[in-house]
């Protein structure tokens, strides 16, 4: 019974993990400094759903073998055995909160990044920038387009970035007394994705 609650737990935080795997590696890559990490992962995305419902199956079967167990111990005349913490419905409700917050990552995850500024259309202000616009490829999730942002934004010379993950592209806007589109590119692929400059005005 411990083995098999034991393994059970297990199963169901390493499938959590697995399910937003793909978003939580650029956060990981933004805060220690991974280059690459996102794309890593990239083919789990397409079997999200599929992992999440085997997470839900896992915890189901754990939490029916805990209940089962109460139910058994209480029909039961002799005095029953003392379980461990590990055993415990306390320990398998903190597992399974946690596994739910594993899965829920990506709808939460944005509180973790800075927002990057909004490029203005103001005319004004173009006179000293250069833009650039890079088609991407190789974002698994929309998380992607934070870890792009949020890398381009500590170079020096680039004043905002925004990614979009539907278009698949970056709209970068630099000086380019400091920073070239050449330079923002290869630092794209340093951090593991496939840019190509579409314009550079």
């Amino acid at each position: 019974m411990k083995m098999t609650m034991q393994k059970s737990w297990i199963s169901g935080m390493l499938a959590a993990l697995a399910a937003s795997l793909c978003c939580i590696a650029p956060l990981l890559a933004v805060f220690g400094g991974i280059s690459g990490a996102a794309t890593y992962f990239n083919w789990i995305e397409p079997y999200r759903p599929y992992i999440i419902g085997l997470t839900v199956l896992i915890f189901a079967a754990a939490w029916y073998q805990q209940l089962a167990a109460v139910i058994h111990t209480k029909e039961d005349c002799c005095i029953p055995a003392r379980r461990s913490f590990w055993q415990s419905k306390k320990f398998l409700l903190i597992v399974t909160l946690v596994s739910g917050a594993l899965i829920a990552f990506p709808y939460y995850s944005s509180l973790f990044y800075k927002a990057p500024p909004k490029i203005s259309a103001n005319i004004n202000i173009r006179n000293s920038y250069t833009y650039a616009r890079f088609s991407i490829k190789g974002m698994g999730c929309a998380d992607c387009t934070k870890h792009i942002d949020g890398t381009l934004m500590g170079l020096k010379g680039v004043t905002a970035s925004i990614t979009s993950f539907e278009n698949a592209e970056t709209l970068v806007r630099f000086d380019p007394v400091k920073i070239n589109a050449d330079s923002i590119s290869h630092k794209i692929k340093e951090i593991g994705y496939q840019p190509t400059l579409t314009t550079n005005h």
